[in-house]
């Protein structure tokens, strides 16, 4: 055999696989995807039964940690080498990048039923582009130790009870039950923001300008300080860890060494495979303030991105994803709350949940209507990230003693003003 011929022969060969594969990746949708539980297989099932009925899509789906998608994808997009499309939820940040699908949607479609989240990634309110859907809506909010209420003998405040007297139920169960915490918060300027709203922050002025700091929010991050001190609040969550890192209690509340504790909605599954029949417990949502009984919404978004080459084919996947009976299937299959004002009104039918998962999403369904118009404008900011941030190490020294909540809040004040004219707005 001429081995000139076969050395020929291969490199031939090589190069046609090349080509093919380069055309073969050019008609794919590379998708990258971070879920806490199953969303990334209920979305490749779903994608699966789209590209049967639409033969010339194939989706390739990157499964990744969170840290991938909040800190390597901007940095991937920024350099043009990001996916075609990702679940994200930096909305506001990553907006200058997502693609708008209004070319290829039914735009009454989208504003009817995604209309209170898609001006998360609008620039303005001159901008009526689509950039992608909240697939799943996250609401902050409470859940109790409800047999330690029984066994303390203490009733559970009613559902406009303020603060201040979960805060005072809290103590008295503590102290009857002999648990070592009363209330915890997760250390987040997101899951501090609905509280302040409630007390009646309005984070913006009257010409939508961002300030953060007034009144109304100075005095409950004052409360919350005052409660981290006199140990109403699990001081370690917040003070135990620097920076802006996030920590959450949710070890806490799963051991019953928490009473009330003050997360979201996406620990339900969480919380119920590791509680078990340990105890009951329940969501109560986020106590009132003068102006509200507001958590703050958040979530997932699905979005693609400006830089594909295949805008139509992802503009097309998502939309189908969006249909009625498809996202209800996933938001019933990933055991989430919709984002969908439609799926939302007629109820979610949660595949083979437990009874305790089922009450608990109907508790988090319930909190949608609370949801305050400022709380939406927040999480929508497009430097909402950056003003969360400085909340948490402005709250965490005065809590740890190294500024009074004065002078924090005046720290804080100063800190906005300069990241905002840090980022141009």
């Amino acid at each position: 055999m001429d081995k000139r011929n076969l050395k020929w022969t291969g490199a031939a060969l090589a190069s046609v696989i090349a080509l093919w594969a380069g055309s073969a990746a050019a008609d794919d949708i590379r998708f990258m995807c971070a879920a806490d539980g199953n969303e990334c297989a209920t979305l490749e099932a779903l994608f699966a039964r789209y590209e049967k009925d639409n033969p010339g899509t194939h989706v390739v789906i990157d499964v990744v940690g969170y840290k991938a998608i909040l800190e390597n994808l901007p940095v991937q997009l920024a350099g043009g080498t990001g996916p075609d499309m990702a679940l994200v939820t930096d909305f506001g940040g990553l907006a200058k990048y997502f693609l708008d699908l209004t070319p290829y949607v039914d735009a009454n479609y989208w504003n009817t039923n995604f209309g209170n989240t898609l001006r998360w990634s609008r620039t303005g309110p001159d901008d009526k582009g689509i950039y992608g859907m909240n697939i799943q809506l996250t609401i902050t909010g409470a859940y109790i130790n409800k047999t330690l209420f029984e066994q303390a003998g203490v009733a559970v405040p009613g559902e406009k009870a303020t603060w201040d007297e979960w805060a005072e139920a809290s103590r008295q169960v503590a102290k009857a039950t002999g648990v070592p915490f009363p209330m915890a918060m997760d250390r987040s300027g997101h899951r501090i923001a609905g509280p302040a709203i409630s007390n009646g922050a309005k984070i913006f002025d009257d010409a939508g300008n961002p300030i953060l700091v007034d009144a109304p929010f100075a005095d409950f991050m004052g409360k919350f300080v005052n409660w981290n001190k006199d140990g109403t609040m699990a001081k370690d969550v917040w003070a135990g860890i620097g920076g802006t890192s996030y920590q959450d209690a949710a070890q806490e509340f799963i051991n019953a060494q928490l009473v009330f504790y003050y997360s979201g909605s996406w620990q339900v599954q969480r919380l119920d495979k590791a509680i078990g029949d340990s105890f009951d417990w329940e969501v109560v949502g986020s106590p009132c303030g003068p102006a509200a009984c507001s958590g703050m919404p958040g979530g997932s978004g699905l979005v693609g991105f400006k830089q594909t080459k295949n805008p139509e084919a992802v503009a097309k996947l998502i939309n189908y994803i969006a249909q009625k009976d498809n996202y209800a299937e996933f938001i019933g299959k990933t055991r989430n709350v919709p984002a969908h004002e439609g799926v939302a009104k007629e109820g979610v039918a949660y595949t083979d949940a437990s009874q305790n998962v089922a009450k608990a999403l109907k508790g988090w369904n319930a909190q949608i209507a609370k949801l305050s118009p400022i709380a939406y404008s927040y999480q929508g900011y497009k430097n909402s990230r950056t003003m969360y941030n400085i909340t948490v190490q402005r709250v965490t020294q005065a809590i740890v003693g190294e500024m009074s909540i004065d002078e924090a809040m005046e720290k804080a004040k100063q800190d906005v003003e300069a990241a905002i004219q840090s980022a141009g707005k």
